[in-house]
């Protein structure tokens, strides 16, 4: 019994020594590979705001219209083909149709 009552005094003492870290912090960079360089304190709050969770839905450009428009099947399936973003696609044809063509 008297062996793990010495293990425990040992274990306080070093948990008792982490609570007051050295000056410099417990890693000591060699200053040769960047790769090794511990990060900031900046560095490390702006990585942990660009991974925190966000909840919702993106949001949008806010100047779109959602709209009901019936189109031929093979305009449709062809855009659909090319992949995802073919709305985005679409939206750029219509806009460049404008360019050439009189608005009503």
């Amino acid at each position: 019994m008297t062996g793990s009552a010495k293990k425990m005094s040992e274990r306080d003492a070093i948990l008792e020594a982490m609570k007051t870290p050295p000056p410099g912090g417990y890693f000591v960079w060699d200053g040769k590979n960047e790769d090794d360089r511990p990060a900031t304190d900046e560095e490390l709050g702006a990585a942990l705001e660009s991974y925190r969770a966000k909840r919702g839905r993106p949001a949008g450009s806010g100047t779109k219209e959602q709209v009901a428009i019936r189109l031929d099947h093979d305009v449709l399936a062809a855009f659909r083909a090319s992949g995802a973003g073919w709305q985005t696609r679409m939206n750029a044809a219509l806009r460049d149709w404008l360019k050439t063509h009189k608005a009503i």
